[in-house]
């Protein structure tokens, strides 16, 4: 991508394309490198709108700018993938040397160990304790300081903490009064969630008696759909509202006002990332077809702030990863394609 807030088009030298059978929502990065003896690895989630979906484990070489799935790794998903994530760390206690862990997320949320030439389900945990059924999954998040703990955000209000190594319940909140939408890690303690109230609240595990709200939508109620929060500097946290193509950013120590709003989508922005090697840059994409960079200043600018570069698909885009094992490769899905941008 060109250094100018122009709309780029991608050389093919800068963009490797993966076409699906089916629609294409939730993906993933290995954190795992890339090297002679192991690719790196991507999966894929469909979106087909009945029980049976499926989940592709890809092999991608950025050195030779090839793509593609691995039959022997494709499984069976039930229900649509909301999530998925990859064990954050490359090397674990919890993986075995040649194989990847994988969580999924939807009716339940599930670990699955990716080998060399088959997938095996590992773990089913239901956080229901008076029905084999709980309520379905929107996001979770994997705490990258404390592997063993996922949590999860749920259409039932709730978000639960769960030890992944021992199969239990850490803990389970009443986070918001409306479904929860998103959850993301910031230290190995605390999280935050958005939620259908509008709200976006920090919880310590330390003290599970209070949260703190550090915004609210400005026109009640309206839901805050995703939530980032900036690994490279956990002062500052980024939401999108529904139905709205401003991305907005926060800093958690100065609560209700946002530090900076990104207002140049034509249309509704429906993922984020934070650039996982830089504290100050963003990626957003939308119903615009448009991804863009962004570079926060240095000095709060609430508002004009320009793109650093733009990428159109050509089709609305519903998801965006940026690779923390490769930074310089971003993901964007949209209708039943992955594309891999080279920035």
């Amino acid at each position: 991508m060109d250094n100018s807030p122009q709309e780029s088009h991608l050389r093919s030298e800068n963009c490797v394309t993966y076409e699906s059978p089916y629609p294409v929502y939730a993906m993933a990065f290995s954190p795992t490198p890339h090297s002679h003896s192991h690719p790196q690895r991507l999966a894929v989630g469909s979106f087909i709108e009945e029980y049976t979906n499926r989940v592709d484990i890809l092999s991608f070489n950025p050195d030779t700018l090839s793509i593609g799935a691995q039959p022997s790794l494709s499984f069976d998903h039930p229900y649509p993938p909301t999530k998925l994530m990859f064990h954050p760390a490359a090397h674990s206690s919890l993986r075995k040397t040649s194989a990847d862990l994988l969580a999924t997320s939807g009716d339940y949320l599930r670990l699955w160990e990716v080998r060399e030439n088959s997938v095996e389900a590992i773990s089913l945990f239901n956080n229901s304790k008076s029905s084999e059924f709980c309520a379905p999954l929107t996001s979770f998040d994997w705490n990258d300081i404390e592997p063993k703990r996922i949590g999860t955000s749920s259409i039932d209000t709730t978000c639960t903490i769960w030890d992944i190594e021992k199969g239990v319940v850490e803990t389970q909140l009443i986070a918001h009064d409306k479904e929860v939408f998103d959850i993301a890690w910031g230290e190995a303690r605390v999280f935050a969630s958005v939620s259908a109230d509008g709200s976006v609240r920090i919880f310590d595990l330390r003290d599970k008696e209070h949260s703190t709200i550090i915004y609210e939508s400005p026109q009640p109620d309206t839901p805050l759909l995703r939530l980032a929060w900036n690994k490279r500097d956990l002062r500052y946290m980024a939401t999108i509202l529904m139905d709205s193509g401003k991305v907005v950013i926060l800093d958690i120590r100065s609560p209700t006002t946002p530090v900076a709003e990104l207002e140049r989508h034509r249309g509704c922005v429906n993922a984020i990332a934070w650039a996982p090697h830089s504290s100050r840059h963003i990626c957003s994409a939308g119903d615009d077809t448009q991804a863009l960079i962004w570079e926060l200043p240095t000095v709060a600018a609430p508002t004009g702030i320009e793109p650093l570069s733009m990428y159109s698909a050509g089709f609305e885009i519903n998801q965006l990863q940026w690779s923390l094992a490769q930074p310089d490769w971003i993901a964007i899905a949209f209708a039943n394609k992955m594309q891999l941008l080279k920035v």
